[in-house]
């Protein structure tokens, strides 16, 4: 039998793109949960897969980091097709799951260390880069205390340095803010920003738009099993609509003054509450504007909101449900003997 081939594949994609799918299918019997997923993923960037519990995004993870295997469809990672070229796969990538995979008995350094050596690193080089990392994410303090003592946040952090052992040019990150508190959640972002300036490529997973908005450059929105959109956070949003400006008149008798003088052919009325609403492209500016309108016409006003497009207005606007709704391509696990 001749010897395999380490070939990079001839997709001419694969210097540009780290990662190129086409036509990604799976099925759990007879549960289709990806349904013809297509998207590549730029050198050097964040690609958000955003979509709600069950849309599909864990099995496209798995699917990249070859645990699982697809029924139809090409994927190539780092230049190299899964399916065929796994073991070089394996070679270009880290991740981090939704869920910390640490040894809780074990030391911070030491489950680093096992990590390195489980790489055929010697021992100093072993040595070497666990004490790099866990400067880098600031374990110093912690890291000769077993991890069961760890908060969730220094959890994700020796998770995600795990990940890095090998100084991988591909991370996949499946939700890796879920559970934390907002001061460790942004804590990972920064983590994430600077291995991207390093030059990482990262395809991260989330349900947080914030997040999106945070890291990503490009947004891919799956539901169902389907790409359903795919651009920028701004331009995900604008999909949605215009911000709306949300003006409460602060007396009664003034509300229908008020309707008058801004006079707007958007204006939505909310007589009961005494609330203005008008759908805006100017942002601060056009709020201005009204103001000094209500103000030249001795009109209180009580409160005032630019409220802009969040995560559910997209998914409300895109597919009728938001968020954390569960889609019908529940993304569940494969049995024991699936490949």
């Amino acid at each position: 039998m001749p010897a395999k081939k380490s070939t990079k594949s001839k997709s001419s994609n694969w210097r540009d793109n780290a990662i190129v799918v086409s036509d990604l299918q799976k099925s759990y019997k007879k549960l289709k949960v990806l349904k013809g997923i297509n998207f590549s993923v730029r050198r050097g960037t964040v690609l958000a897969l955003l979509g709600p519990n069950g849309a599909g995004k864990t099995t496209t993870v798995r699917i990249l980091s070859t645990l699982l295997r697809p029924d139809g469809g090409t994927v190539t990672v780092n230049g190299y097709e899964i399916g065929r070229q796994d073991d070089e796969v394996r070679s270009s990538i880290g991740l981090t799951g939704q869920y910390a995979a640490v040894d809780e008995y074990l030391t911070g350094r030491e489950n680093l260390y096992m990590i390195a050596r489980l790489y055929r690193m010697s021992k100093s080089e072993s040595n070497q880069r666990t004490t790099e990392l866990i400067e880098q994410f600031d374990l110093v303090e912690a890291s000769t205390r077993p991890v069961r003592t760890y908060s969730g946040g220094m959890r994700r952090r020796l998770d995600l340095a795990m990940s890095l052992i090998a100084t991988p040019k591909i991370i996949f990150l499946d939700e890796p803010t879920t559970g934390l508190d907002p001061r460790s959640r942004m804590a990972m972002w920064e983590m994430i920003k600077k291995l991207v300036k390093g030059g990482t490529t990262v395809l991260l997973t989330t349900q947080y738009m914030e997040e999106a908005d945070q890291l990503a450059d490009e947004i891919i929105v799956i539901d169902n099993g389907k790409v359903i959109a795919e651009g920028t956070a701004t331009q995900l949003k604008a999909k949605v609509g215009s911000d709306r400006l949300e003006i409460t008149i602060a007396k009664k008798g003034d509300f229908k003054a008020a309707a008058t003088v801004v006079g707007s052919k958007n204006l939505q009325l909310d007589e009961e509450r005494r609330v203005l609403s008008l759908a805006t492209k100017g942002g601060v500016k056009d709020l201005k504007i009204v103001l000094d309108k209500l103000e030249k016409a001795k009109i209180g006003v009580e409160s005032v909101e630019l409220r802009r497009p969040t995560l559910d207005d997209v998914f409300l606007s895109l597919t009728g449900h938001g968020a954390s709704a569960k889609s019908d391509a529940t993304d569940e696990k494969p049995k024991k003997g699936a490949k």
